[in-house]
């Protein structure tokens, strides 16, 4: 059984969901859904409560509810509670908002849009574009992430290859690798730029970006040619690879006079909503 995570947008906020290959059928992170239809401060509290009464109430839909690990704004897998299409209705007949019925029919087009992808994967890269612009990236900025996502999973195919395994070996991985060309570990990287949650990096600049690139697929290049096994192996290759970047960086930075690491985040540079708006469709 193969499920594919993935962040899909509703009127700007953030729905996480998980594709299931073998049911052949989206899971929504029912928190987010909450969070979207109440604008609750605490919709972790509101599902809790509603969960009780309708449990209480012998609810079946809530009952037969499943958790999914599902990445949270620190960047931690986490177990979710999560409902397919049909339970997810169901529960929103429940919470009164009336954002229900749009929420109702984004949900239909999302199912719509993973059947089309299916056939054809190069309209999941066209729907990512989509949702960086409705966020208000530029269309530079885009170009540089969907790049990054690209030489990301090569990197991690060529871990899992060598037989590093998925979680802490990747995260001490990555660790390295941008401790070596930024100076900072990721967590570090996070706090400079004032974050949270958020992810590290959508909140890159252009630069910034194209260095972490430069770093990972310098990384996956020197995997391919030394064959390393395991975790241990590749550690020095993930340095090796950061080290690349940071070369890069020093002389870039020699010439610019200022350093390349920037505390901006996404807030700092994003089209306000108004103005994403009214830019006219691609």
């Amino acid at each position: 059984m193969t499920k594919k995570e993935a962040l899909q947008l509703f009127e700007q906020r953030k729905v996480r969901t998980m594709w299931d290959d073998q049911e052949e059928k989206w899971y929504f992170s029912i928190v987010d859904v909450v969070a979207v239809l109440t604008d609750s401060p605490n919709p972790r509290n509101y599902w809790k409560v509603l969960k009780h009464r309708l449990v209480n109430e012998g609810n079946e839909t809530v009952t037969n509810c499943n958790q999914l690990k599902l990445r949270a704004e620190d960047g931690k897998m986490r177990a979710t509670d999560v409902a397919d299409t049909e339970q997810l209705f169901r529960i929103i007949q429940s919470i009164p908002s009336p954002k229900a019925e749009p929420f109702k029919q984004w949900m239909a087009q999302v199912a719509s849009q993973r059947i089309d992808q299916m056939q054809d994967p190069e309209l999941s890269i066209d729907q990512a574009v989509a949702d960086y612009r409705r966020l208000g990236y530029s269309e530079a900025w885009i170009n540089q992430r969907i790049k990054s996502i690209e030489v990301r999973k090569e990197l991690t195919d060529e871990w899992k290859r060598t037989g590093v395994q998925e979680g802490l070996e990747y995260a001490s991985l990555t660790d390295i690798i941008t401790r070596e060309w930024s100076g900072l570990t990721t967590k570090q990287y996070k706090q400079y730029k004032g974050l949270k949650k958020e992810n590290l990096r959508d909140n890159m600049t252009n630069l910034e970006i194209a260095l972490n690139i430069l770093a990972e697929a310098s990384a996956t290049e020197l995997s391919k040619q030394r064959d390393p096994q395991g975790f241990r192996q590749q550690r020095q290759v993930a340095k090796d690879g950061g080290s690349v970047a940071k070369a890069a960086r020093d002389q870039l930075e020699s010439q610019l006079g200022r350093s390349i690491i920037s505390p901006e985040k996404a807030s700092d540079y994003l089209l306000p909503a108004e103005d994403v708006e009214a830019l006219p469709e691609p």
